[in-house]
């Protein structure tokens, strides 16, 4: 998790009319894993996310997608190749990883869990609270940081797990599945904040999935892996404006882009 607490600066916005790019470049090349047993879980990708990016790894479940973002965090090390991060200067930096569980502790409230990692850090109480507070707010639980996970909805203990990786104001974003054991709706909703939450932060983020539509409707690009082990079968841009809104989903470009994300994906063997 990232060490600084300040707002990031205000970056230069992208040509293309997206967020500001104050975000980390990432790296990734010729990685290849292997787990005891001799199981190959990613074998020789290369990868590069400019700073600021959007990017969606796509891909069947068990392909090795989530094993490469737990690289890229530094959570595991590859058997071969290598991973390099460039935060960049300037305020802000590191990396918050959001998983597929909240993973909140229960005796804890809203407000002291998201702020726990500003704690753990040594930040004092006031300004902690301070950041953590502003970090609920951004996710639209203003009104429920006195309750419990017990308390909330999948769907809000999400929210909250979002905020907490917010609150340390990271340059670069990682998110495995997180929104996969939601309903639709909530799932779409929490799309659309993400994507807010990118356009006014600018950091960079790499978000795993193995839906179509949700890589389609939330990236710049989407990387298709094959079924394990992971290899790049294509890399593909996103053809739609940066400011998107629900009602993009029923487009004929954003069927469009789904279709190619699909037939990348059935290219690979999925």
């Amino acid at each position: 998790m990232p060490q600084a607490t300040a707002p990031l600066p205000a970056e230069t916005v992208s040509s293309a009319g997206g967020p500001p790019r104050g975000g980390t470049h990432v790296r990734v090349e010729g990685v290849r894993r292997v787990f005891p047993g001799g199981v190959v879980a990613v074998d020789g990708v290369d990868l590069d996310v400019e700073p600021g990016a959007f990017v969606a790894l796509l891909g069947p479940s068990g392909c090795g997608k989530s094993t490469l973002l737990r690289l890229v965090a530094g959570l595991d090390a590859p058997d071969a190749g290598s991973v390099r991060l460039e935060h960049g200067e300037g305020e802000g930096g590191g990396l918050a990883f959001v998983f597929q569980d909240a993973h909140l502790l229960p005796w804890r409230t809203v407000l002291a869990n998201v702020s726990l990692p500003l704690e753990l850090r040594g930040v004092p109480e006031r300004a902690r609270l301070a950041e953590a507070r502003a970090a609920i707010a951004q996710v639209g639980l203003a009104d429920a940081e006195g309750r419990r996970p017990a308390e909330l909805s999948g769907g809000m203990r999400m929210r909250v797990s979002l905020a907490r990786a917010l609150v340390t104001r990271p340059r670069l974003l990682l998110l495995d599945e997180p929104f996969a054991a939601l309903d639709e709706l909530t799932r779409m909703r929490l799309d659309d904040q993400l994507r807010e939450l990118w356009l006014a932060r600018g950091m960079t983020v790499i978000f795993v999935t193995h839906a179509i539509t949700e890589a389609a409707y939330l990236a710049e690009r989407a990387v298709v892996f094959s079924p394990r082990p992971a290899r790049v079968v294509a890399s593909l841009p996103i053809d739609l404006p940066a400011e998107r809104s629900r009602a993009i989903r029923t487009d004929p470009a954003f069927f469009r882009a789904s279709r190619l994300l699909f037939d990348a994906l059935e290219r690979g063997g999925a």
